[in-house]
């Protein structure tokens, strides 16, 4: 199982990787999954290239193969203009526009101030929710007085638990579409929601 984090962090060191890193662990802690950072910093050059020539460099087909076969993706964006950065909004424009179908996601961001909250609803949620990801309920934003303050690490610890219930949980195991021809097993809607308030 493999769990992608996608940081648009400008600085080093940035707050969006540190807020990225701390979503990663707690994910991580729920679940089997490896870790992979894709840092758009450092793919900012070959984003540009992509969309001029129309392919991507070494590095940037990496990075878009790595969040197209994750089991679970985090984002994490700086917030410019009461929105995403543009490196952000880049990179999943470059992205096949059928990679996120069904995957679950964990939308963060960063700010200077908490008046920008409003950018995972406002923002990513509709982003990702046009690219057909699934977006965990919870998302995550980190102001510059929430680190340390009480608060912050409840949130990372619920929108995680959110996002590796759906890596993991009854979800996960959904039989995948049979080829044409084969026969297929309905199971009552009865025993489904059965089945989910087992697990949990």
């Amino acid at each position: 199982m493999r769990l992608v984090v996608v940081s648009a962090g400008l600085s080093v060191p940035s707050s969006t990787r540190l807020l990225a890193d701390r979503l990663a662990a707690a994910t991580a802690g729920r679940t089997s999954a490896e870790v992979e950072v894709v840092e758009l910093r450092d793919l900012a050059v070959e984003i540009a290239h992509h969309f001029t020539n129309g392919f991507p460099g070494r590095r940037l087909a990496a990075a878009l193969d790595a969040v197209t076969g994750a089991d679970g993706l985090i984002v994490v964006t700086p917030v410019f203009s009461a929105s995403y950065s543009g490196l952000f909004k880049s990179f999943f424009d470059v992205l096949d526009k059928d990679a996120l179908t069904g995957k679950p996601v964990l939308i963060a961001a960063t700010g200077g101030t908490a008046r920008h909250s409003l950018v995972l609803e406002h923002a990513l949620r509709p982003l990702f929710a046009h690219l057909r990801a699934v977006v965990v309920p919870t998302g995550v934003y980190a102001a510059s007085e929430d680190w340390g303050a009480e608060g912050l690490d409840s949130r990372i610890e619920r929108a995680a638990g959110e996002l590796a219930q759906l890596m993991t949980g009854p979800a996960a195991g959904v039989p995948k579409a049979r080829p044409a021809g084969q026969d297929i097993t309905v199971v009552p809607f009865e025993e489904q929601l059965a089945a989910l308030r087992r697990a949990g």
